[in-house]
């Protein structure tokens, strides 16, 4: 039912349904209504959007106000004040009159709860709080929030204690426009917890504040008696902070230090023998240490000529040809010159080639102290160019703690991992590497902690990686990269013999007379327990024969043992069976199976290619986890066949009533790249034809709709992995060519390398003569031809 009634509009206040408010009155037209009522009548009470709109209208009102029964008026030196209970709220329709006084039509507000399931919880919650604020505060405020415990009703609980709380307008207007009870308690309560939290807080703040200021009194104190504590200990020839200070002051007078870095530690020194004090000089003291501490003009001669150095890296590593040949040209040039820039090396190669102990060699051979940085997982920019000294804890990065460490301004510093660096809220380290890494640059590099130049153009930066695409471009131009593809089994046979053996015997205690390894043995374990391009995990075999020996030896009566030749007959004892075995025969027994060559971070692998057909319409189908470049390579591979379908003795319509399924297994690894195109256009012409490909020849090139064979890359690698699954021939590209000066020779010697530029030169070498089963295109629920 709507009602009619003068309406009173508050600039900056609000009357909640059961609270009282005496509000001061001075506009005319609200003068004019409080003179014109009497006690007891009702007003309409609402709240201004806008506090300095004089004349309100409809728009300007909130459009929830409350209905106020007048307790008292009272005239004052200026104006009028009246006395206030708020009622009941409702919502204002319209104005119906503006003069002499606001009259508007208003509509019952009624109480909406949405859900009664929570009220009860609600109230109680409510209660709960303000228990605990009652006990934090005194007053009227505390009789107040005593009173509303025994309120029943839950609309005037949270209409009281909104009122009771003082809150500012726009909170109040909040509890005011909130019908639905649930949301205006829930509301209330934030507003409690509120309350409650900042008056914790003013009494946590007033408490620090106290204490700070009894512990700035007794620090006071104290720094006067140690004053005269240190006093009366000169005075007797003791020892104290200052004889610390004075030692500093000694090392700088005598320190060899560059102009700038002087002038900025004779400034530090002054401040700490001056005013510094407390933590400030703790602060300074660790600065003017790192300062003394770092090599700014230390340098180490190298020792050795080329052909030491030479020897040096031969006796520690086996093969790796390419990093000793460029290590030892740094050194020419520096005994021609005296003098060269810094040289950035990026080792890249899969795990286990002995990328991270060539840099020990390196450093030994030159004679310069060698240091390694770790950078895998390192995520912080800060761990790289350092903490700036205004935070509490700052430290040096990681380039200059290697640097105090070496001892010398000309290491071999060693980054190891680099394409294992992450990126973090904290900055990109990789970005802070560029200016390391740059012999243009490097010589001025600043740390944020020291905030000084040093010089690193002398130091010579071997960075190593598995995988060159994960560096960002910036960081990968500024690196010189040397491929380390893997080793040939002599060469791992080499290492074993000349190296893991010999390290490993020592390590376990065993005397190298009493266990001796043939030569066969070690083959038939690189062969059988082992398929990797490095040669960690042959280590871990060796190790676990010089265990099995060890234990037998400790079983053995008074622990002597008959010396043991390990053959590969007997083997499996201590190694288990193999886990390797050739597979090719196997798999490439039915025409429609080719083998190919991939490259990966960890080194080169072989891949088998599978298809087969099945009666169907002419779909193709393809699994094996393929990304977008090697499906494409499919669909060309595939088109060329159609395409080229009389020339290949294949029937035209052989789409007609049958589905093609292209396989490459290890399906839960992602396979990509062009290489594989050739691979997959031999395994179409063999499902199609009846004929087997060659058990004993695997290929590698991109292949176009044209029929060309364009180059590819990794061939090293590719050709690596080849000869240690056994493989005897290889078709590459004709543009490969070029690449075969890096294959070792033994590997060139034991396989044949058969370049094709078309692809019918990979089919004449690829494929055997004989038909095994022909397709027809109607044979589809006979014999079929799968792998």
């Amino acid at each position: 039912m709507n009602r009619t009634l003068p309406f009173l509009p508050l600039r900056d206040g609000v009357l909640l349904p059961g609270a009282t408010a005496t509000i001061p009155v001075g506009r005319p037209a609200s003068v004019a209504l409080v003179t014109s009522i009497d006690p007891g009548a009702q007003v309409v009470v609402g709240v201004q959007k806008d506090a300095g709109i004089v004349d309100p209208t409809l728009a300007d009102l909130q459009p929830i106000a409350v209905i106020a029964r007048v307790q008292k008026v009272a005239r004052l030196p200026r104006g009028y004040q009246v006395t206030l209970e708020g009622v009941q709220r409702v919502h204002v329709k319209e104005l119906v009159k503006h003069s002499p006084f606001l009259v508007v039509e208003v509509e019952e507000a009624h109480d909406v709860v949405s859900n009664a399931e929570v009220l009860t919880d609600l109230v109680l919650a409510l209660k709960a709080e303000l228990k605990e604020l009652e006990e934090k505060t005194s007053g009227q405020l505390q009789r107040l929030i005593e009173s509303l415990g025994d309120e029943e009703d839950p609309s005037a609980l949270a209409d009281r204690t909104a009122a009771a709380l003082g809150l500012p307008v726009a909170k109040e207007i909040a509890v005011l426009l909130a019908i639905d009870v649930v949301a205006r308690l829930q509301e209330v309560m934030k507003l409690v917890v509120e309350v409650k939290t900042q008056g914790e807080v003013r009494e946590r703040i007033d408490n620090e504040v106290r204490k700070e200021f009894h512990k700035s009194q007794r620090e006071a104190i104290l720094r006067e008696q140690l004053k005269a504590i240190q006093k009366e200990l000169a005075a007797n020839g003791g020892a104290g902070p200052a004889d610390d200070i004075e030692k500093l002051r000694e090392r700088l007078a005598i320190a060899d230090l560059p102009d700038e870095v002087r002038k900025v530690a004779d400034r530090e020194m002054s401040r700490l023998g001056g005013q510094a004090s407390g933590p400030e000089q703790g602060v300074i003291r660790n600065y003017l240490e790192w300062i003394l501490d770092l090599p700014w003009n230390k340098r180490v001669d190298e020792t050795g000529d080329i052909t030491q150095v030479h020897a040096k890296l031969d006796a520690d590593h086996t093969g790796l040809e390419e990093p000793k040949k460029r290590i030892l040209e740094h050194l020419a040039v520096m005994q021609m010159t005296g003098t060269a820039k810094a040289t950035i090396l990026c080792l890249v190669g899969p795990p286990g080639v002995g990328k991270t102990s060539i840099g020990q060699s390196v450093a030994d051979a030159l004679g310069r102290p060698f240091v390694r940085v770790s950078l895998g997982g390192v995520r912080d920019e800060a761990e790289v160019r350092g903490h700036r000294r205004t935070y509490v804890g700052a430290i040096p990065g990681r380039i200059i703690h290697a640097l105090k460490k070496s001892g010398a301004r000309n290491p071999v510093f060693l980054l190891d991992e680099i394409d294992k660096l992450g990126k973090g809220w904290a900055g990109d380290p990789e970005a802070a590497l560029l200016e390391v890494l740059d012999p243009e640059q490097n010589h001025t590099f600043t740390d944020h902690y020291m905030e000084l130049p040093f010089d690193l153009s002398d130091v010579l930066f071997i960075c190593t990686a598995n995988d060159l695409s994960t560096i960002a471009a910036p960081l990968r131009d500024r690196l010189e990269i040397i491929s380390i593809e893997g080793y040939t089994l002599d060469e791992k046979l080499a290492i074993a013999r000349k190296h893991l053996l010999p390290k490993k015997l020592k390590e376990h205690g065993i005397d190298p007379a009493l266990l001796d390894v043939s030569d066969e043995a070690i083959k038939d374990i690189i062969a059988g327990y082992t398929r990797e391009a490095g040669v960690r995990q042959l280590q871990r075999e060796i190790i676990k024969l010089c265990r099995s020996f060890a234990l037998k030896t400790a079983r053995a009566v008074d622990r002597k043992l008959e010396p043991q030749h390990v053959t590969p007959e007997n083997l499996k004892e201590p190694l288990g069976k193999q886990k390797f075995h050739d597979e090719r025969s196997e798999r490439t027994t039915l025409p429609g199976v080719a083998i190919g060559l991939a490259w990966t971070p960890v080194g080169g692998d072989i891949l088998f290619i599978e298809t087969s057909r099945m009666p169907g319409k002419g779909s193709i189908e393809m699994t094996g986890q393929l990304g977008d470049v090697m499906k494409e390579s499919a669909r060309a591979a595939f088109t060329y066949v159609r395409s080229h379908s009389d020339e290949l003795g294949i029937d035209p319509k052989f789409l007609e009533q049958s589905d093609i399924h292209i396989h490459i297994p290890a399906g839960g690894i992602p396979k990509d790249g062009p290489s594989a195109g050739v691979t997959m256009f031999t395994a179409f012409v063999s499902l199609l034809t009846g004929k087997r490909v060659r058990s004993d020849t695997a290929m590698t090139g991109e292949a176009t709709l044209r029929g060309r064979v364009l180059p590819v890359g990794g061939i090293k690698s590719k050709l690596l992995a080849a000869h240690r699954a056994g493989i005897k021939r290889v078709i590459l590209p004709e543009k490969n060519k070029r690449d075969l000066d890096e294959i070792p020779a033994e590997i060139l010697q034991d396989m044949e390398i058969i370049l094709a530029s078309d692809m019918s030169d990979v089919l004449a070498n690829a494929l055997e003569k004989d038909v095994l089963a022909p397709f027809d295109g109607n044979n589809g629920g006979g014999k079929n031809v799968h792998a």
